[in-house]
């Protein structure tokens, strides 16, 4: 499978994705460590890969969202951004409602009209 594929399943196949250096318990760089303490306080689960132990991932996923860098936040298979953004969505309470969203969607709530 070619690792655009395997980067759209993943993608797709997530309601929340952190592509991240090292792990939620041991993240290899102070921006990874922000956006994982910001998923963590919104209190929903989220799968994440480790771009250093996933080189192929690592060199083609900033050309599969057109985002440079690491971390990289994909909520219902759109990029959020990396730390800085994450990080401000947490503090104006956005990336809570953005992840508790996906999250209903993806469980078959149905959704709310405004």
């Amino acid at each position: 499978m070619e690792v655009m594929d395997s980067i759209r399943e993943q993608v797709e196949g997530n309601s929340v994705i952190l592509y991240m250096k090292g792990s939620p318990s041991q993240p290899q760089c102070g921006f990874s460590a922000t956006a994982v303490q910001a998923l963590i306080d919104c209190g929903q689960r989220f799968a994440y890969v480790d771009v250093l132990s996933n080189p192929e991932i690592r060199a083609n996923l900033p050309k599969y969202g057109d985002w440079p860098t690491f971390p990289q936040l994909w909520v219902a298979g759109e990029l959020v951004g990396g730390s800085d953004i994450v990080s401000e969505m947490h503090k104006s309470g956005e990336l809570k409602q953005l992840i508790d969203g996906a999250i209903e969607n993806a469980n078959g709530a149905p959704e709310e009209d405004d």
